[in-house]
C-alpha cells in the first residue's frame, strides 16, 4: 500500500544514557561492533575443505564524543580507574524518530572507561572543543 513506507533512522537523533550519570549532550557515538571469531578444523579423514566453527565474540570499544564543556563526570569516572576502582556500568544508546520518541535501544553492559582525549586548541580556529572517551565492555545487546 502507498501509506506503508517505513524510512529508516536518522543517525543524528540519539541520546546516551550512561548508569547513574548525568553527562548530556553527546555528538557522536561509534564503535558499535561484535565480531564471532572462526575456528577451523579438520580431521585427517575428511575432504580437503574444513569445517568451521564459532569460536569467542569480540566486542570493540565503544566511544563517546562531546563538546567540552563544565561537566567533569566522565573524566572522573576515568581516574577513578587510573587510582584503581574500575566501576562498570550500563551505556544505553537510543535512536529516536522525527517525533523524538526511543525507536531502537542498544545496551552495553558492564562497560568502564579504558581511554580519554582531551580537546585539541588551535589559536586560530573556531571549532568546537571536543573531548572523547572510550569503553571497553562485556557485551552488547539490541534491546528495542
Amino acid at each position: 500500500m502507498p501509506g506503508d513506507r517505513v524510512d529508516p533512522y536518522r543517525n543524528f537523533r540519539f541520546r546516551v544514557e550512561l548508569e547513574g550519570l548525568e553527562q548530556a549532550g553527546f555528538s557522536e557515538v561509534s564503535g558499535f561492533e561484535a565480531t564471532l571469531d572462526v575456528i577451523e578444523y579438520r580431521e585427517g579423514n575428511e575432504v580437503t575443505t574444513p569445517r568451521k566453527l564459532p569460536g569467542l565474540v569480540k566486542y570493540g570499544n565503544i566511544t563517546l564524543k562531546w563538546g567540552t564543556s563544565e561537566s567533569m563526570e566522565l573524566y572522573e569516572w576515568l581516574q577513578e580507574c587510573v587510582e584503581g576502582t574500575i566501576e562498570r556500568k550500563t551505556i544505553t544508546i537510543i535512536a529516536l524518530d522525527e517525533e523524538g520518541e526511543d525507536v531502537a535501544t542498544w545496551q552495553v553492559i558492564e562497560a568502564w572507561p579504558v581511554k580519554y582525549s582531551a580537546p585539541t586548541f588551535n589559536g586560530m580556529g573556531n571549532e568546537v572543543a571536543f573531548e572523547l572517551i572510550e569503553f571497553a565492555h562485556e557485551g552488547m545487546t539490541r534491546t528495542a
